[in-house]
C-alpha cells in the first residue's frame, strides 16, 4: 500500500502555516485530553499542527494524546515564552492546559497581525491596602503571535518573568474580544456561562464549589475515546477530512455500520486513498441493493483504479434509485467515454437527462457523445499526421486548457486542425486499439499543461493525467515527445507517488524529447526518477508565452484598450487560500477601488466558477465588476482581449501566460507554486505576489499603477523577458522536426 505525502511549497506560495500551541509540565500534562477533545468538537473543519512544548517529558507521556488528534507535535521548551519563536509556524494560538474551547475560533485563526491578547481586569494592591483595577494581558492568556512582527528583545522581555505582558508587547499588542479568554472567576455563586463565549480559562481548580456550570461545561469533553469518535461524527455539517480519517477507522472496528463504512470511504476518496476506500467498503456492501449511495462511492474509487468493469457495475446499481441516478448516469457516461465507447456514453447521459432533465453533467456528456456531430475535415494518411495527447476543453470548460493544445500544434505545423493532427484525449485509456493507431503516425506529442496532477481525472494506470499502463507505454515505437508539461501538485496536496514515479520513469525512458513547462517542475521531477534519467528531463516553456511569435501575421496593438483584467481561481479552495480567503477578498477589494479611480477594471472569468469573486466582492464589499467570459469566447477572441488589454492581474496560470504571450504586462496573484515558477523563469518574481501577503491591496496597486504610468516600458519588459522563452522553444522544435521527420 503506498503512502501519501503532502507536497509543501510555502515558502514559494506564502501560504500561512498555522499551530495551536500549549505549554505543560508533568503534572498538567492530564488537562491536555479535555482541551484537544473541546477543539476538535467545537470546530470539527480546522486541522492545525497541535503543538505540545514541555520541559523534557519522556515521549511515552503524550501517548494518551495522540489517539485524539493526528497532528500532534511534541517539543522540549523552556517556558511559555517560546510560543513567540515556534519555528516553522506563521501563526500560533497559544492556549493553557486551564482551557476549554466553548465555540468557533474562526476570528483567531484569521488574525494577521501583531499579538493578540485579552486585556483582562486585574486588581493592583496599593500602599496601606489600597489598591485599583487596571487592565492587564496574563502570563497564561490565549495568545494570537504573528512571528514576524516579534523580535528577540521582545521575547526577552517576555521572557522576563515580572508579569506585565502588556508593558512588554507594547504597539505590538492587538485586542481580542474577551470572550475568546473567559476567566471562570467572573462565574462565582454558580453563574451560568455566557453562550457567547469561546474559550473557558479556569482560574480556580476544575471542580471547586460555586462554579458548577463552569465545571459542566468542561465535563462534556471528558469522553472515553470511542465516546469521543462517535461524537465527532454525529457532528452536523463539515468535517475535516484529517480528523475524519484519523477518527473514523478506529470507530468503524468498534461499531461497523454501512454508512459508517461509507463515511470512511469518502474521505479515503477525498485524499486519493482509492485502493483503501474499496478495501473499507467493499466487503460491508456486498451485494445489497438498498445502499445506492454506498454503490456510488464504491463505483467512483473502483473508476479510480482503473478497475472499469467492477466499477460499473456498482454504478449500474446505484443508477436503479430515483435519488442518485442523474449522478450515477454521469459517471456510467463518463466511464464508457474513457474506455472507448462512445455510443454507450452517448445512452448513459441519455438515461441520466430521462432521470432528470436538468443535470447538467448528463447535458454536458450527451452534447459530447452525440452522434450527429459536423463531420470532422478529411484526415491525411496516418504516417503523416502527428498524435496529440492532451487535455481538449470543450463547451464552458478553463479557456486556458482550450487555447493550450492548439498553441502547442501551432509549434509544430500552421495547420492545427484534424487533416493533420490525430487527437488522443489524455484521460481516455491506452489500449491495444489506441495503442495501434498512436504507433501509425510519425510521432507522437503529451501536452502540454500540468498533466503531472493525481486528481483531476484519477486512474489507476499512471498516477497522472495519461491514462497509460506502463506495458503499452513501454510499447509506443513512434517518436515521443513530453513537450511542456507541468508538475501542477497544489501546495499541501496528498499524492501517493510510487505509481507515479514508475509511470514516470518508462515515459522518460521511451521519450524522444521530455521538455517541463517551467524550472520547478523539471526539480520535483528530477527527485522522482534515478539518477541516471535526470538529465534527460529540459526545459520547454508553455508555448502560450511565445503566441507572439507562433501565429501567422501576428501584429502587435499600436493602441489598447484603457483595462485591467482580473481573474481569480477556485478549484481547491483549501488548498488555494486556506484560512485567508476572506483577507484576500478585502485586500482585493482595495486594490480594485484604488485602480478604478485611473482605469476600467473588468473580471476575466475562465470558465463559469471563477465568476464566484464578482458575486463575492459585490456581496462583501459593494463593488460591481463587468465580467469578460472567456469560456464562450474563440481562441482568436481569448488572445484577442487579453492582447488589447493594458494589464492583467491573474491567479489561474494561463490567466497569466496567454496574456503574456501576446505582449501584455502582467502581475500574477500566487496560489499554487506554478505562477511564482514562471515568474522566476523569466527572471520577474516581483511581478508575483501571494494570496497571503498581508498588505496585498497596497502592494498590487502600487505595482499596478507603476505599470500603467510607464506601460510604454513595462510592455517593452515583456518582449525582452520573451525573448529567451522563444529562442528556447525555437531550438527545441527544430530537434524535434527532425525526429520526427526521420520517423
Amino acid at each position: 500500500m503506498s503512502q501519501s505525502s503532502a507536497d509543501d511549497r510555502r515558502t514559494i506560495t506564502g501560504k500561512r502555516r498555522i499551530a495551536f500551541a500549549v505549554h505543560t509540565d508533568a503534572e498538567r500534562l492530564s488537562a491536555l485530553p479535555a482541551l484537544l477533545r473541546s477543539l476538535v468538537l467545537t470546530n470539527p473543519g480546522v486541522c492545525e499542527d497541535f503543538v505540545v512544548l514541555h520541559p523534557g517529558l519522556a515521549d511515552s507521556a503524550f501517548d494518551a494524546l495522540r489517539p485524539l488528534y493526528p497532528r500532534l507535535v511534541t517539543r522540549e521548551a523552556a517556558g511559555r515564552a517560546d510560543v513567540f519563536r515556534l519555528e516553522g509556524y506563521d501563526t500560533v494560538i497559544a492556549l493553557s492546559p486551564d482551557m476549554v474551547v466553548l465555540g468557533d475560533l474562526g476570528v483567531l485563526l484569521r488574525m494577521r497581525h501583531g499579538v493578540g491578547a485579552v486585556r483582562q481586569l486585574a486588581w493592583e494592591p496599593g500602599q496601606d491596602g489600597a489598591g485599583e483595577e487596571r487592565r492587564a494581558v496574563l502570563p497564561d492568556g490565549l495568545l494570537v503571535v504573528q512571528p514576524t512582527d516579534v523580535d528577540d528583545a521582545l521575547v526577552a522581555r517576555l521572557s522576563g518573568g515580572d508579569g506585565d505582558a502588556e508593558a512588554a508587547l507594547g504597539d505590538v499588542l492587538t485586542p481580542v474580544d474577551p470572550r475568546f479568554d473567559f476567566l471562570t472567576r467572573r462565574l462565582h455563586d454558580d453563574t451560568p456561562v455566557p453562550e457567547q463565549v469561546a474559550v473557558l480559562h479556569f482560574t480556580r481548580p476544575f471542580d471547586e464549589p460555586g462554579y458548577g456550570p463552569a465545571a459542566e461545561a468542561r465535563r462534556r469533553f471528558e469522553l472515553s475515546d470511542e465516546d469521543y469518535r462517535a461524537a465527532y461524527r454525529a457532528l452536523p455539517g463539515g468535517k475535516h477530512p484529517d480528523l475524519l480519517a484519523h477518527f473514523a477507522p478506529p470507530l468503524l472496528d468498534a461499531r461497523p455500520s454501512l454508512d459508517l463504512a461509507r463515511t470512511v470511504a469518502d474521505v479515503y476518496r477525498q485524499q486519493g486513498r482509492y485502493d483503501e476506500a474499496v478495501e473499507v467498503l467493499a466487503p460491508v456492501l456486498g451485494d445489497r441493493l438498498d445502499a445506492p449511495r454506498c454503490h456510488e462511492t464504491l463505483g467512483l474509487c473502483l473508476m479510480a483504479l482503473s478497475r472499469y468493469d467492477e466499477a460499473e457495475t456498482h454504478l449500474l446499481l446505484s443508477a436503479a434509485s430515483p435519488d442518485s441516478a442523474p449522478r450515477a448516469f454521469a459517471q456510467l457516461a463518463r466511464l464508457a467515454w474513457l474506455t472507448g465507447r462512445e455510443a454507450d456514453a452517448h445512452a448513459y447521459a441519455r438515461d441520466g437527462l430521462d432521470a432528470d432533465p436538468t443535470d447538467a453533467g448528463c447535458h454536458a456528456w450527451f452534447v459530447r457523445t452525440r452522434p450527429d456531430r459536423p463531420a470532422e475535415v478529411e484526415p491525411a494518411p496516418a504516417a503523416e499526421q502527428l498524435a496529440h495527447v492532451a487535455l481538449f476543453a470543450e463547451g464552458q470548460e478553463n479557456a486556458g486548457d482550450k487555447v493550450l493544445p492548439e498553441a502547442v500544434r501551432m509549434c509544430f505545423d500552421a495547420d492545427t486542425g484534424p487533416h493533420r493532427w490525430y487527437e488522443q484525449p489524455v484521460h481516455r485509456l491506452v489500449d491495444e486499439a489506441t495503442l495501434e493507431q498512436l504507433n501509425a503516425r510519425r510521432g507522437v506529442i503529451v501536452g502540454g499543461g500540468g498533466l503531472f496532477l493525481p486528481d483531476t481525472s484519477p486512474n489507476g494506470n499512471s498516477h497522472w493525467q495519461w491514462n497509460v499502463p506502463d506495458d503499452l507505454l513501454s510499447r509506443i515505437t513512434a517518436p515521443l515527445a513530453v513537450f511542456a508539461v507541468g508538475y501542477n501538485v497544489f501546495d499541501g496536496q496528498l499524492y501517493r507517488r510510487g505509481r507515479f514515479a514508475e509511470s514516470l520513469r518508462v515515459l522518460v525512458e521511451r521519450s524522444a524529447f521530455f521538455g517541463l513547462r517551467n524550472h520547478g517542475s523539471i526539480d520535483r521531477v528530477r527527485e522522482l526518477l534515478p539518477a541516471e534519467l535526470r538529465d534527460r528531463v529540459r526545459y520547454q516553456p508553455c508555448p502560450t508565452t511565445v503566441a507572439r511569435h507562433l501565429i501567422p501575421g501576428w501584429t502587435d496593438p499600436a493602441e489598447r484598450s484603457d483595462t485591467v483584467l482580473v481573474n481569480a481561481a477556485y478549484d481547491r479552495s483549501g488548498l488555494r487560500f486556506g484560512h485567508d480567503y476572506g483577507h484576500f477578498l478585502a485586500q482585493m477589494a482595495t486594490a480594485v477601488r484604488t485602480l478604478r479611480d485611473r482605469t476600467d477594471v473588468r473580471y476575466a472569468a475562465h470558465m463559469p466558477a471563477d465568476e464566484k469573486f464578482v458575486h463575492d466582492l459585490r456581496r462583501e464589499h459593494g463593488i460591481t465588476l463587468p465580467v469578460e467570459q472567456l469560456y464562450d469566447m474563440s481562441n482568436d477572441g481569448i488572445r484577442d482581449l487579453y492582447r488589447r488589454s493594458k494589464l492583467v492581474v491573474g491567479m489561474r496560470g494561463h490567466a497569466g501566460m496567454i496574456p503574456f504571450g501576446g505582449g501584455t504586462p502582467i502581475l500574477s496573484l500566487v496560489s499554487h507554486p506554478k505562477l511564482a515558477y514562471f515568474l522566476a523563469d523569466i527572471g520577474r518574481p516581483e511581478w508575483g505576489l501571494s494570496v497571503h501577503d498581508r498588505e496585498l491591496g497596497a502592494r498590487l496597486a502600487e505595482r499596478a499603477v507603476a505599470v500603467l504610468d510607464d506601460h510604454r516600458a513595462a510592455v517593452a519588459d515583456v518582449y525582452a523577458a520573451q525573448d529567451l522563452l522563444w529562442k528556447t522553444t525555437q531550438s527545441n522544435i527544430d530537434e524535434l522536426r527532425e525526429t520526427f521527420n526521420r520517423a
